[in-house]
């Protein structure tokens, strides 16, 4: 893959492929020779060989038949902010793009309702009324404690607003320290003073398996991990270990495997707040995904760089 996307010429139309219909107002206006249709993974609207710009509705279709069908493409856009399942099937001469920033608010919000929930067992009191019992008990705060944040992004750093308005003391870390921002290297120190610890990092080889026995070890007793990226990122039988023992919680909006099996234990743990992939799902999500799309077909037919290119996986 590259970050190029342009062509020499516009003499002839852009044809640009979009997945939702009622999109198009979101694209704002597109200049002179952009010529944009809809194609929701159903039968082809036109000839695909001349598709430059594709917004792909989903993995419903195979991707390498789709792309092998396109052989003009220039640019694959995704409206998802994580790229690791398109990575293997996009080829090179054709620009990875994601939607990063589109979902940052509403996945942070997640983070921070699914954090208190499971801090103040609103799970254990859901399934209580669910059986019209009534059984109140003490349960834990969020105020005054401490959070790590792994995966100091943007996500990262809008639930860190949410969290020190909470009176939470926060720890970060990235790839890279700056400022306030540790490490990876610091893990061993940070680990095992945090009571809740929220994994927010892309897919990558480098982090997949990352929150795996040794990681839930040296976090403290009674505390919560919440899982907003990928589910490959955490090993889930060790969590699920920690979680049956009662020594830590979890809330995972993402899981390994996903759909997570109905006969999977953490189904039925105490400790256990999961949502089905539900961050990003919210009222809203053409009119946040789609003005970003817009931009982008604007820069392929200026010949303008592209934004949000995939580099070495995200």
């Amino acid at each position: 893959m590259d970050g190029g996307g342009a062509r020499e010429s516009y003499d002839e139309p852009v044809k640009v492929w979009i997945s939702h219909a009622d999109a198009l107002p979101f694209l704002g206006a597109l200049p002179d020779g952009v010529d944009v249709e809809v194609w929701d993974g159903g039968e082809y609207p036109s000839d695909p060989a001349d598709v430059e710009f594709w917004v792909p509705p989903s993995l419903r279709q195979d991707p390498v038949e789709v792309v092998r069908a396109m052989p003009a493409l220039r640019v694959v856009q995704l409206l998802s902010a994580g790229a690791e399942v398109w990575v293997p099937h996009v080829p090179d001469g054709v620009a990875l793009c994601d939607n990063r920033g589109a979902h940052t608010e509403v996945t942070a919000e997640w983070v921070a309702a699914a954090t208190l929930a499971s801090v103040r067992e609103l799970d254990f009191f859901a399934r209580k009324q669910a059986e019209h019992e009534w059984s109140p008990r003490l349960t834990g705060t969020l105020s005054g404690r401490t959070a790590l944040i792994v995966g100091a992004g943007s996500i990262g750093e809008s639930v860190a607003r949410r969290f020190e308005a909470c009176n939470v003391t926060v720890a970060k870390i990235a790839r890279t320290a700056r400022p306030g921002v540790g490490t990876l290297a610091d893990l061993p120190e940070l680990l095992p003073a945090a009571d809740v610890v929220v994994i927010i990092v892309p897919l990558t080889p480098e982090t997949e398996g990352m929150v795996d026995a040794g990681f839930l070890t040296r976090m403290k007793d009674g505390a919560l991990l919440v899982n907003a990226a990928r589910g490959k990122v955490v090993d889930t039988g060790a969590l699920t270990a920690e979680v049956a023992s009662g020594r830590l919680r979890c809330a995972l909006d993402v899981t390994e495997p996903e759909p997570l099996p109905a006969e999977h234990p953490l189904w039925g743990l105490e400790g256990a707040l999961i949502t089905p992939h539900a961050g990003g799902a919210v009222e809203g999500l053409l009119e946040r995904c789609y003005p970003p799309v817009g931009d982008q077909i604007r820069r392929l037919a200026a010949g303008e760089p592209l934004a949000n290119v995939v580099e070495h996986g995200y």
